[in-house]
């Protein structure tokens, strides 16, 4: 459940994915820089709560760390793609893919998958993108 002052939501917060060993520790570094806005919203508190998800407002700006690589991003996945959209927003590199209602952007270049998934309702989306850089470029180093 998504929860915060003013403000309730029927339906669950992005699911926490489960990663391991250095992605792991680095997601929950970038866990505790994360802005406390994004795109003029206000953090909420997510239950449950995990140290690999944040969200900001409602409709909720929804964060994960540690998810698995995109297959776009995989050679010799299905999806794979090696000319899909893609965007470096103060030194941070993104995949964009375009959803229903919004994208989800997830970094190219780091040793844990950040993604960020945003509502429409925010276009332009990737207007999101540059209150993160920051707290990224200090907690998620690039692969090597």
């Amino acid at each position: 459940m998504l929860a915060a002052a003013g403000c309730t939501a029927d339906d669950s917060g992005p699911a926490a994915p489960s990663p391991s060993g250095e992605a792991a520790e680095t997601c929950r570094s970038l866990h505790d820089r994360l802005p406390e806005r994004v795109d003029g919203q206000q953090r909420i508190t997510l239950d449950p709560a995990s140290k690999y998800t944040a969200a900001w407002g409602d409709p909720a700006i929804e964060m994960r760390c540690g998810v698995p690589r995109p297959e776009k991003l995989s050679p010799g996945s299905e999806h794979y793609n090696p000319t899909a959209e893609a965007a470096e927003v103060n030194g941070v590199s993104w995949l964009l893919e375009r959803r229903d209602d919004g994208y989800r952007f997830t970094t190219t270049d780091r040793v844990a998958n950040v993604e960020l998934t945003v509502p429409g309702e925010y276009a332009p989306e990737v207007n999101a993108l540059p209150d993160l850089a920051e707290s990224i470029r200090s907690s998620v180093p690039r692969r090597s």
